[in-house]
């Protein structure tokens, strides 16, 4: 087998650099991802953390535990999350909710238009703006929906 300088052969060279590059790919925090893509890192809470990018760009997001997490709505975080990351949105998304009144509504999309102030939820008939300092800040998640004296 061939051997490159200082001893190292081209095999060793090859699984170096295959190393790094599944290293790489796999390090970054999804809060990083997001912002790569053009998209606020708030959108997810502080226990999303693994991650798992498909090469159709669809994205497999696995939080350590499902929670909640008060914005201008109360929102549910499953504890798997799915979507297509484009740049600046999050199409086909299952695995997140926001409360209406009683009802849970499941976000099927997540759009943060370039040089705008706000961020939009797509849910499967209707939209909604929120104000895009809401995602600036990664969240805390909470084990429970109700909230604590403090925040009421």
């Amino acid at each position: 087998m061939a051997t490159l300088h200082r001893g190292f052969s081209a095999s060793s060279i090859l699984l170096l650099l295959l190393l790094v590059l599944v290293s790489s790919s796999s390090a970054s925090p999804v809060h990083e991802i997001l912002k790569k893509n053009a998209l606020p890192p708030g959108i997810f809470p502080d226990t999303a953390k693994n991650y798992t990018l498909f090469s159709e760009g669809r994205i497999l997001i696995q939080l350590d535990a499902p929670c909640y997490v008060q914005f201008d709505d109360l929102f549910q975080y499953g504890r798997v999350i799915w979507g297509k990351l484009e740049y600046g949105r999050i199409s086909e998304i299952s695995g997140i909710w926001f409360k209406q009144m009683i009802t849970w509504i499941p976000i099927t999309g997540i759009v943060a238009p370039a040089n705008q102030d706000f961020v939009v939820l797509l849910f499967t008939l209707i939209s909604k703006k929120y104000p895009a300092k809401n995602f600036k800040e990664i969240p805390s998640c909470r084990a429970d929906e109700s909230l604590p004296i403090s925040e009421v």
